[in-house]
């Protein structure tokens, strides 16, 4: 230890003794008031008891002063304690469970007054049914503008398609009203295909609409739909519990990230390359649009294929209206 370093400890000692003492006062202070009353007790036999006595109090004062400081700061442990306790129950609290009618209620309500929508899931089929034009005659109504952004399969991926595909065959919901019950590779493709193709009309047919569409190579178990308001996870079998979770919740902004995160990994098209489409496109519109957003359908795909994207593009039907 050199010399120079002795001061400094030596003064960093004495800091601590009068934080100390500074933190301990009315003990200090009650120590104090009984060593001098003992001392002038034993050096003073004429000392007036009064003072004794008052003395006395004093300390027995000091120590009660003492007693009631150390309630306070347990008073404030616990209710630090208390308030930790209460956050974790609260981020414990941050979903939210839905089932059942709950779930078409919870997006109805995050439909409302939203000036954006993020979706990521396998085609979109919901969005296409229910969100998309709902959002779309809302943000008219209103005269405001609307951000949305699709993440789907990409339907010129055969491998996603079929994996897709089969995940929904091994673990979907068999919908007996839906009239194209069977998951194949051909309608995981066509769904896809109509999800861009409702994209490309909803933009043309509302100025203040931006919407991206992203195509992903990556088969999706769950979808989410985020708005401004809250984040709804749910799985293509709506007999299964549903996750809500409201804006402001650690969990949300999580998402915000990840879902964007999921973007930019994925191919994304153009829409301000669509071709025109008419209120009621005809199939060489829509091969035409397909063609300059570089994604043309299949050589295998006949007029009647086309036809049917066409159809699940701008008529579809909600598929878990009972």
């Amino acid at each position: 230890m050199t010399r120079s370093s002795r001061p400094q400890q030596s003064g960093r000692r004495l800091e601590d003794r009068i934080a100390w003492a500074v933190r301990n006062a009315d003990g200090v202070v009650a120590i104090g008031l009984a060593l001098a009353v003992g001392l002038l007790d034993l050096l003073d036999d004429d000392l007036d008891n009064n003072i004794v006595s008052g003395a006395t109090l004093l300390v027995l004062a000091a120590l009660v002063y003492g007693s009631l400081t150390e309630r306070r700061r347990r008073l404030a442990d616990i209710r630090h304690a208390t308030e930790g306790t209460g956050r974790a129950i609260e981020d414990l609290s941050m979903v939210r469970s839905l089932s059942g009618p709950e779930i078409a209620l919870a997006h109805e309500k995050a439909r409302r007054d939203t000036s954006r929508w993020v979706f990521k899931g396998g085609t979109g089929t919901y969005l296409r049914a229910v969100t998309l034009p709902e959002c779309v005659r809302e943000a008219q109504r209103q005269r405001r503008s609307l951000s949305m952004k699709i993440d789907i399969v990409n339907p010129a991926d055969d491998r996603v398609c079929e994996a897709y595909a089969r995940f929904r065959r091994t673990f979907g919901y068999r919908n007996e009203t839906d009239p194209f019950t069977e998951w194949t590779t051909e309608r995981t493709r066509k769904e896809a295909y109509a999800t861009v193709v409702a994209a490309a009309w909803h933009r043309q047919r509302l100025d203040t609409l931006e919407i991206d569409v992203h195509l992903s190579s990556v088969a999706p178990t769950l979808r989410f739909d985020l708005s401004d308001t809250c984040l709804i996870i749910t799985q293509d079998d709506p007999r299964r519990v549903s996750l809500y979770v409201e804006r402001g919740r650690p969990l949300y902004d999580y998402y915000v990230t990840e879902l964007h995160q999921s973007r930019e990994q994925a191919v994304k098209l153009d829409l301000r390359e669509a071709t025109p489409l008419g209120d009621e496109p005809t199939v060489d519109e829509v091969r035409r649009l397909l063609d300059r957003l570089g994604l043309p359908v299949p050589a295998s795909f006949t007029d009647r294929d086309v036809g049917d994207i066409i159809d699940r593009a701008l008529h579809a039907e909600d598929p878990y209206r009972r």
